[in-house]
């Protein structure tokens, strides 16, 4: 098996383009097969911009995107969103409030042609630990917290082999976070899963990610072990000057 083959994601020189404004110069970085990857960096650093690439929600960019050791065009193939799956940033703001529970999963399921829907349904609220009462709940009546859990069970629901996952707990209160990061991390590993998170909160990454990247200005200035990031072994002083104000990470 070549290195290629093991990385499920592999990123090489993307540049990003806004009418005339270049927004990301020149980004690459590879997740391996399995692997959790973030990129960090403050409001404007083109993080997001780089998550919507790889989502396929941007095409006017230019460098080589893989998923799977495939080279991906700019407008997606039907089967890609039944690959990958996005995670976004507001539980509530991502759910359609007129759908109940039950038909925000079923949907991608009609969509896709995936049959044994009611079994999967079932399946993936177990997975994400929501009570079976809520199948038929609308969004204001669950929970911030539950109202992600549902997210993650509709991104999980067509078996996808990558998540994208924008900012997965910044809208949540702190007591709930935590409980989010874990149950990713256990659906990571129970369903062999591949991480691509963005945030701008160096704590959260380094609790999902075991390598990083960090963004400023369009570029991806440092890569680097979130082992490194906790011992202070920064190179760029980007990085350096988030850490230090990531009170959190310690």
């Amino acid at each position: 098996m070549t290195d290629a083959d093991e990385n499920m994601i592999g990123v090489e020189n993307l540049r990003v383009r806004f009418g005339t404004h270049e927004v990301v110069h020149g980004v690459s970085f590879q997740v391996p097969r399995g692997g959790s990857f973030g990129i960090v960096g403050e409001s404007g650093s083109g993080k997001s911009t780089v998550m919507r690439v790889l989502a396929g929600l941007v095409d006017t960019w230019t460098g080589d995107v893989r998923m799977s050791g495939v080279s991906q065009p700019h407008k997606r193939p039907r089967d890609f969103f039944r690959q990958v799956q996005m995670v976004f940033q507001d539980p509530y703001g991502s759910l359609h409030p007129s759908h109940t529970v039950n038909r925000t999963l079923i949907e991608p399921l009609i969509v896709q042609g995936i049959g044994d829907i009611d079994r999967r349904v079932r399946e993936v609220m177990s997975d994400v630990a929501l009570p079976t009462a809520a199948r038929y709940r609308y969004a204001h009546q669950l929970s911030g917290g539950q109202r992600q859990r549902v997210a993650i069970a509709r991104a999980l629901i067509s078996q996808p082999s990558i998540v994208l996952l924008d900012e997965p707990t910044s809208a949540l209160d702190v007591s709930v976070q935590a409980e989010i990061l874990n149950l990713l991390m256990d659906l990571r590993e129970e369903h062999k899963l591949t991480y691509l998170m963005v945030s701008h909160n160096l704590a959260v990454v380094a609790h999902m990610c075991p390598q990083l990247g960090v963004m400023d200005s369009g570029e991806m200035v440092e890569i680097l072990s979130a082992e490194d990031l906790r011992a202070g072994r920064t190179k760029h002083p980007r990085t350096t000057r988030l850490r230090e104000l990531d009170v959190e990470l310690e």
